[in-house]
């Protein structure tokens, strides 16, 4: 049995993570969830939408499974997100992006995993306001954090028998910043002949995944252009909808879908749980329970293929409930 630190997150998260938690009982997983809230509506009563006690019981149970939490714009905390990730040096943001047969998209041949720096950057969020009319945001690139993605995403490679790898970045601009980044990737690279190192611009590359995404495998980069890119990505599958993701670091692994909270549909009941399901997969994956994980993955796959029972995004008209005890029908 594996403690598994759960966040049902706010908006639509706590629908999604009923369903989820529904799935993987049926399924059988061996999980003991330790249910910690965060968010906007714990900040009103708690102060901090990321309280102490959250991160505690992460860093005892090593894993946590997160629906969405609303982070505000422009005003208001900064993104949970983001504060996890800098608590627990969650510093690799995995995303893989492959079609699923029954999803219609305009390109059926895409499998890419982005592996997206999550630490520095811009999302260091280092900003002045220098006078009324002037603000400045200062970009972080680091050699140690640029050395251990890219260590990351060729280990991934080696793991997942993935066959290339290809550093982005706008070195060609930002020489010094964007250069560090090149020369960590190339160093690294080096280390693993048996795999092949590319570089593309970012911009290039954002004009090629549109035209040819079947020439990529996997993508590293820096925070910016990596959370930009993986979305981009996501849009190629069929949308965030279906768009899991992982933040991985040394001592912890968090793991959640990438759309947003929605709060525009909680309560309605038609609620998509498909990305929140893929990231538990992948969860399941991480802690060893794996044909637990593929049992879940295959009845997935199955009730998208079939298109008989789909919530509304997806071309369907169920509701969450009936989308999930389809999933578990065909378990």
């Amino acid at each position: 049995m594996q403690t598994v630190t759960l966040i049902p997150g706010d908006g639509i998260g706590p629908e999604i993570t009923e369903s989820v938690t529904k799935i993987l009982n049926a399924a059988g997983a061996k999980i003991n969830w330790d249910i910690q809230s965060a968010g906007a509506d714990v900040a009103e009563t708690e102060g901090s939408p990321l309280p102490d006690r959250v991160i505690e019981s992460i860093k005892k149970t090593k894993v946590a499974l997160k629906a969405p939490v609303t982070t505000p714009i422009g005003k208001g905390f900064r993104s949970v997100n983001v504060a996890l990730r800098k608590s627990l040096d969650l510093y690799a943001n995995l995303r893989p992006c492959k079609n699923i047969e029954g999803i219609k998209t305009r390109f059926d041949n895409v499998d890419i995993v982005i592996v997206r720096e999550n630490t520095e950057d811009l999302y260091a969020g280092i900003e002045r306001q220098i006078d009324n009319d002037t603000a400045e945001s200062i970009k972080i690139i680091t050699r140690n954090a640029s050395t251990r993605i890219v260590k990351f995403a060729f280990e991934y490679a080696k793991k997942n028998n993935r066959k290339l790898v290809t550093a982005v970045s706008k070195a060609n601009i930002c020489k010094l910043s964007d250069g560090l980044f090149l020369e960590c990737a190339r160093e690294v690279a080096k280390k693993y002949p048996q795999i092949k190192y590319k570089e593309i611009l970012v911009d290039n590359l954002c004009m090629q995944l549109v035209q040819k995404p079947e020439q990529f495998d996997v993508l590293v980069l820096p925070n910016l252009y990596g959370d930009i890119v993986s979305d981009l990505c996501a849009g190629l599958i069929g949308g965030l909808g279906i768009a899991q993701g992982a933040n991985i670091g040394s001592n912890a692994a968090v793991f959640e879908p990438v759309h947003g909270s929605a709060p525009d549909i909680k309560g309605q009941h038609k609620a998509n749980p498909t990305a929140l399901l893929l990231s538990a997969i992948e969860m399941l994956k991480y802690i060893n329970q794996n044909d637990v994980a593929y049992k879940i993955e295959k009845s997935l796959f199955k009730t998208i293929k079939e298109r008989k029972i789909l919530t509304p995004d997806l071309g369907g008209n169920a509701t969450t409930t009936e989308y999930t005890n389809e999933i578990i029908k065909n378990l």
